[in-house]
């Protein structure tokens, strides 16, 4: 399903297209040697010791041993302090795509030749590469000072993995870049696009209208002002990219990201803009993949499967293909066709949904050891990921409610993987389910031995300890243990709230419980803190709480076992209007 892009993948988009400034390692260097293009070195002498690895550095390149040279350039150019030897040495370094030694010996460029425009520029790449825009920044402006076309936008390479203080430091640097050069639109686009990151919509509005007093139609700029404006969910968002597309019907990259956007609010334009982009390049797979998703979105399966196959015919997108040829033969309950295009799919990220979805259907219809080969099919192709495929199939046969048989999965996997704590735990888990304490408790244990702050498996020994035994000293011991490794978890508040009640301690269970359902307002959590609640003789509240939890869940299994054991036997429900169960409302009154 299309959806409207976040703010953050549209700034990524914009980038992409912003600048065709090459930020990339060099072509290949012209022969006999990577550096010949460089220029010359100025005439002066060079020390006698530097004489020998110079030569040797020459020799080297005549011979392509690339790698010999690039030392020697790298050992000589700061004890030379010379601006032609620097500027070989970075060209060697960027052509070899040593990236750490071509940032140090542009540095030395730069600081031999401060006004160098090529030594700025490829500083200013390799720094952003490196995640360090804001270093970035004054080379770029040096750039922009000698009215060199620079690709600011580049900044934001990498905006989404910058903690909070970067990101502000960098909103800063460039608005202040923008004001010693108000009239750069690259800089301008830069400004609104980070502006729009941060959600501050009228500022980036208000950048984007300077930008089109200067360049009308810049299209990026207009592509990012349609996704401010939906956003804001503003009438009609496509104004300006619309006259823009108008004015350029062939420039491909703005129908396209036109297309994408109308995704979000139009299906039937959307398909139309990609049937356009589709017959310009009728063997793209990428377009016609997108005409066959927005053709399922609308409904149109026999559209939708006539892409499908084109696809198939031109051997691209075979996976994703296959994949949603069969969810639309198991939407229309043609399930044997939708096994046998399941079962096409042989890798990608379709793989385990497309697996799951043929498991489903051999567990559904009981054909267990059909549903065994089939994983053991796919654990043979893709033997790296056995272990998630153990762990899918016991998930899938559980939610069937076969639990033995998801054992015997999770049995057939630890002897394979001895180690793996997470097939361990879920294999505790169900042995609990089933009942086998004994088997449950010795996993968990086994999981802790080897992993002695593994919070996860002490809390479930614990909380399963204190909920299925009375071994409660046990139970709190090992839950105080859990909650020094992690003390604000919910799950552990809530097991600590529960084994305390079970110890009578119920002023001090109720602190920890609510706690717990002020962060994770979970049914299993309310039907704990109601039932202390409950006998600590507070029934409103009780009730108010279950009540929320029913709303949540209505059948969940703890909520349900809850108000069983209590006798509780209704609880008024006011439900919204228009809601699943306001229909057929539960009756009560405690």
């Amino acid at each position: 399903m299309f959806r409207l892009l976040p703010i953050g993948m549209a700034c990524a988009l914009l980038l992409a297209c912003a600048s065709q400034a090459p930020v990339s390692a060099p072509s290949a260097p012209p022969e006999p040697a990577p550096v010949a293009a460089a220029s010359e070195p100025p005439e002066r002498a060079f020390p006698d010791s530097s004489i020998y690895p110079l030569l040797l550095a020459e020799f080297a390149l005549r011979r392509q041993a690339y790698d010999i040279a690039l030392e020697q350039y790298l050992a000589q150019a700061p004890q030379l302090r010379d601006a032609g030897v620097s500027a070989h040495t970075t060209h060697l370094a960027q052509f070899m795509a040593r990236e750490q030694a071509a940032l140090e010996a542009v540095q030395l460029w730069v600081a031999l030749e401060p006004d160098n425009v090529e030594a700025n520029n490829t500083l200013s790449i390799l720094l952003i590469r490196q995640g360090r825009a804001v270093e970035a920044m004054p080379h770029m402006a040096l750039l922009a000072s000698k009215g060199e076309q620079v690709n600011f936008p580049a900044l934001l390479s990498g905006y989404q993995e910058l903690d909070p203080a970067q990101r502000e430091a960098l909103l800063d640097g460039i608005n202040k870049l923008a004001q010693e050069y108000p009239d750069n639109v690259q800089l301008l686009l830069t400004q609104a696009m980070v502006l729009a990151e941060s959600e501050q919509f009228d500022q980036a509005m208000a950048a984007l209208q300077h930008l089109f007093e200067i360049e009308p139609n810049q299209s990026q700029a207009a592509m990012l002002e349609a996704r401010i404006l939906l956003a804001q969910q503003a009438p009609e968002p496509y104004a300006r990219l619309e006259r823009v597309l108008a004015e350029n019907p062939h420039d491909t990259q703005i129908r396209l990201q036109y297309a994408r956007l109308l995704t979000a609010t139009d299906m039937a334009a959307a398909r139309e803009q990609f049937e356009l982009l589709s017959a310009q390049s009728p063997r793209d797979g990428e377009l016609i993949l997108a005409l066959a998703l927005i053709s399922r979105e609308t409904g149109d399966d026999e559209a939708a499967k006539a892409y499908l196959r084109q696809l198939l015919a031109l051997e691209q997108h075979i996976d994703e293909a296959h994949y949603y040829l069969g969810r639309i033969a198991e939407d229309n309950a043609d399930l044997p066709a939708a096994l046998y295009e399941y079962r096409q799919v042989e890798d990608g990220r379709e793989l385990l949904v497309a697996t799951s979805r043929a498991s489903m259907i051999l567990i559904g219809e009981g054909r267990f050891e059909e549903n065994s080969a089939w994983f053991n099919r796919v654990r043979a192709l893709h033997p790296e990921r056995a272990e998630q495929f153990y762990s899918i199939e016991a998930d899938l046969l559980t939610r069937s409610d076969q639990l033995a048989l998801a054992i015997q999965v999770l049995d057939k996997a630890l002897a394979q993987t001895p180690d793996s704590s997470s097939l361990r735990y879920a294999r505790a888990m169900l042995a609990e389910q089933a009942g086998d304490l004994e088997r449950m408790e010795r996993d968990l244990r086994s999981i802790i031995a080897r992993e002695p702050d593994n919070s996860t498996a002490i809390n479930a020994l614990g909380y399963t300890l204190a909920n299925r035994t009375e071994r409660y000293e046990e139970a709190y011991a090992l839950i105080s243990q859990a909650l020094a490794l992690q003390p604000d978890e919910p799950a552990i508040l809530d097991s600590m709230g529960w084994v305390l009640y079970r110890m009578n301690r119920l002023d001090e269970a109720l602190d920890y419980l609510t706690r717990a359902y002020a962060q994770f307002p979970d049914p299993e959590v309310a039907a704990h803190l109601g039932e202390v609640l409950w006998v600590s003789g507070d029934t409103d509240n009780a009730v108010s709480v279950w009540r929320g939890g029913l709303l949540k869940d209505p059948g969940n299994a703890v909520l349900a076992e809850t108000l069983e054991r209590l006798q509780v036997t209704t609880i008024k429900m006011d439900l919204p209007q228009g809601s699943d169960l306001a229909a057929d409302p539960l009756e009560l009154d405690p």
